[in-house]
């Protein structure tokens, strides 16, 4: 029996669909909600410090299970291997409904007003893909107030004179100050430099029907067992659900957007929870899937008029992905720095994402996440063996008396940085998977490795007896900040979708996530993603109501 035709099919349960589809369904559409994971809360998923914490040596707690999911990755020398999603160089997203905001830091940061200039500021950049963005910070302000007030962000700005302007202050205070901010903080200042507490997307007290952060240690990377931390599955899902015009689909896996014989879209094919295939029509696709999988879906979109994939006209869906080039430094000290307050991270300066000589951008630097015994091993030394005496006599002294400072090097976008869809292997449904190839512009290096040294002054300054750098690799970069394979521009040869995010070739189809971002920010990009989202559907909506629904 055919599935009843709706308005609109929203891919993907993330920061983008989760915003989409709360918006279409209350402006009336109906709307189908499909996600390839699972519908966790927070009794599923047990504090397991070996399958989360963003450890995935045991697989991932949230999803893609390794068995269905593999993808290709080429390295700088081409080889190629099959990588599962507990294995690096996945670029690994959850899987579950609210994607990555279900266990993400909740880091709520606007992007830089030079964010959206980066070639107009700094010029072309050899060997780079560099580009403006066809939208102004100012075109997103609005919508990044809407985010920041309707799903909830605390914290407080007010001391980092490099933020760009904004109409309302956030909605909710930070957390008090934990041990690392107290240790950090006078020492910024002593360098002159502006420390702020960090914008969450988190509740300091309670809001919006939610309670407050209870401070535990298990923080990013597992599910916040008193809802405190904001992500689309507890805010604007339910509030598109609640309209009665939303349906939610979980463990549904689309393998293609199905197109008509004059170019348009149609509805999707999908695999249901009994792996049986699906057919939903529609009058709107928006792909919400994440930079890598939206990308793969649209080159799995072959048809007559688009035997290359959906969007793909000039071979620009793929291109240009970008995730974070994280660097920083580590610093022990002689007493304890550690009191076991999540979450962690709550100091951070914006000094360095601008203005730095010879370096295009920069990086926000931050104090980490609060780390669990199995992370800190991550963060040793060179120098500390991996097991043994020695080992354990450096976690028992080093634990509780260290401090990371690192940050998100915003990377200058390369052509051949890349998604495509691998021509051998296939997924648990016969779907091309994803194959990702590339690297880094040697630019992105030189910047990673100037922020490094910051952040050692930093931790110098605070009273750090011994310090290391936390250097980047030149591998391709995506994981959760992944970014830029389906990017906004005006015009068609050199972008996917226009600045409304809707797909140059086709005029019902649109692409809402990181995908879309021309560059990425020296930030967690999630806050971006939101009013960028809320930006897209208040556009839709407009044009849906101006044309009768015939967008």
């Amino acid at each position: 029996m055919a599935l009843k035709h709706v308005n609109a099919v929203v891919v993907g349960s993330g920061a983008g669909g989760g915003v989409v589809a709360k918006e279409l369904a209350t402006a009336g559409l109906s709307v189908v909600l499909l996600e390839r994971g699972k519908s966790y809360s927070a009794a599923d998923c047990r504090k397991d410090d070996l399958r989360n914490q963003r450890t995935t040596v045991l697989g991932n707690a949230f999803g893609p299970d390794d068995e269905r999911n593999p993808r290709v990755l080429v390295d700088e020398k081409g080889r190629e291997r099959i990588v599962l999603a507990s294995e690096g160089g996945y670029s690994n997203n959850a899987a579950c409904v609210g994607g990555g905001t279900f266990s993400y830091g909740a880091m709520a940061w606007r992007f830089m007003e030079q964010d959206f200039r980066m070639k107009s500021i700094y010029g072309a950049v050899e060997g780079s893909t560099l580009e403006d963005w066809p939208i102004t910070y100012f075109d997103l302000e609005p919508y990044y107030e809407k985010a920041e007030w309707e799903m909830g962000v605390s914290g407080d700005d007010s001391g980092n004179p490099f933020k760009a302007p904004r109409r309302k202050p956030l909605p909710m205070p930070p957390l008090p100050p934990n041990r690392e901010f107290e240790i950090l903080e006078p020492a910024a200042k002593r360098l002159g430099l502006h420390p702020f507490h960090i914008p969450m997307l988190r509740n300091s007290v309670p809001y919006n029907g939610r309670g407050a952060c209870m401070r535990c240690r298990w923080c990013v990377g597992f599910a916040c067992e008193v809802d405190a931390r904001t992500g689309t599955h507890n805010s604007v899902i339910p509030m598109a659900l609640a309209t009665g015009n939303c349906e939610l689909r979980t463990e549904c896996m689309v393998s293609e957007v199905m197109v008509d014989d004059h170019g348009r879209a149609r509805g999707v094919v999908y695999f249901d929870e009994n792996d049986r295939r699906q057919e939903q029509t529609a009058d709107l696709i928006i792909i919400c899937c994440g930079a890598i999988e939206s990308a793969r879906l649209l080159l799995n979109s072959k048809s007559k008029l688009f035997p290359n994939g959906l969007g793909n006209r000039y071979d620009w869906v793929g291109r240009n992905l970008q995730g974070h080039t994280y660097s920083g430094a580590v610093g022990l000290f002689d007493f304890d720095t550690y009191d076991d307050v999540g979450p962690g991270a709550q100091i951070a300066i914006c000094d360095y994402n601008h203005g730095n000589p010879g370096l295009v951008g920069g990086a926000m630097l931050a104090n980490e996440f609060i780390r669990l015994p199995y992370h800190v091993v991550n963060y040793a030394p060179a120098y500390v063996p991996s097991w043994g005496l020695a080992h354990k006599e450096w976690m028992r002294n080093a634990f509780k008396r260290t401090i990371v400072v690192i940050g998100p090097t915003q990377e200058i976008p390369i052509f051949d940085a890349r998604v495509q869809v691998d021509p051998k292997v296939k997924d648990h449904w016969g779907i091309p998977v994803a194959r990702l190839s590339g690297g880094k512009h040697p630019h992105t290096m030189e910047i990673a490795h100037a922020m490094t040294q910051k952040a050692e002054a930093w931790l110098k300054e605070a009273g750090a007896r011994r310090t290391w750098r936390r250097q980047p690799s030149p591998g391709l970069s995506g994981g959760q900040h992944q970014a830029g394979t389906c990017r906004m521009g005006n015009d068609p040869k050199t972008s996917v979708v226009d600045k409304y995010c809707r797909i140059h070739d086709v005029d019902n189809v649109y692409v809402v996530d990181g995908g879309v971002h021309v560059t990425n920010g020296g930030f967690n990009p999630v806050l971006t993603i939101l009013a960028i989202a809320y930006y897209a559907s208040d556009n839709l909506i407009k044009t849906w109501k101006n044309t009768k629904g015939r967008v």
